[in-house]
């Protein structure tokens, strides 16, 4: 049973209502290209972690065709929330709607085997130059929301974690930020995050920090492929 992730689908239907070609000729048939990579590599057995933007959709009846496509794809497929998934509604809402092999991460975690899938949306983490007072309260919301799904695992007797998130939890050259201290706190093996793009993936943290091995995983930076993280 392998595990993969991929994050920044941005995905708007087919044929698309919003193309991502016009960020950039690197996203023509963005969709096709990370298609022929998951029925190339995952199989029924295995595990895809979605990192955030899944959907451009505004409400959860109009992501659901994106998510539907996601769903007929092979492997269980875990998702977390992006800055641009407005559609995102109750947990268990998502959860109890038929999309088979679809699990939601909010204050909740899923077991792979013996491997504990934890995740949140993350947000902007202090030390950004954009980081004022008002997202100051949302990331302590977020680094709690975190530390929820990070708890119910370790409260369960599980101890192999990986950490999926949508923002990254630290940067090239940062020393800590309250999701990488969850990280050391809980043993998170794994830490999975998108929303880095074109120049700003020059910024991210990959590699091992501490004890924790950090994963960029936004689609444009992984040439439109799933990464293979386990």
């Amino acid at each position: 049973m392998n595990i993969y992730a991929i994050g920044d689908l941005h995905l708007s239907g087919q044929p698309p209502k919003k193309p991502m070609s016009m960020f950039g000729a690197q996203w023509e048939n963005h969709w096709q290209k990370i298609k022929i990579s998951w029925l190339e590599s995952v199989r029924e057995g295995d595990l895809v972690i979605l990192c955030g933007d899944t959907s451009w959709a505004m409400k959860f009846g109009e992501a659901l065709s994106d998510l539907q496509e996601i769903a007929t794809l092979p492997g269980k497929k875990v998702f977390v929330r992006g800055n641009h998934d407005y559609w995102w509604t109750s947990v268990s809402k998502m959860n109890t709607t038929a999309l088979d092999g679809c699990f939601f991460l909010h204050n909740n975690y899923y077991l792979f085997g013996s491997t504990a899938i934890c995740g949140s949306r993350g947000w902007l983490i202090p030390g950004e130059e954009e980081f004022s007072p008002e997202d100051e309260k949302i990331y302590l919301h977020e680094v709690q929301r975190a530390e929820n799904s990070l708890a119910a695992a370790k409260n369960a007797g599980q101890s192999d974690i990986i950490l999926a998130l949508h923002y990254p939890p630290l940067y090239s050259g940062s020393e800590a930020s309250g999701f990488s201290l969850l990280c050391d706190k809980y043993q998170v093996k794994d830490c999975l995050y998108g929303h880095l793009h074109g120049e700003s993936t020059a910024l991210a943290r990959e590699g091992k920090y501490n004890a924790t091995n950090y994963h960029l995983v936004s689609a444009d930076s992984l040439n439109f492929s799933l990464a293979k993280i386990r």
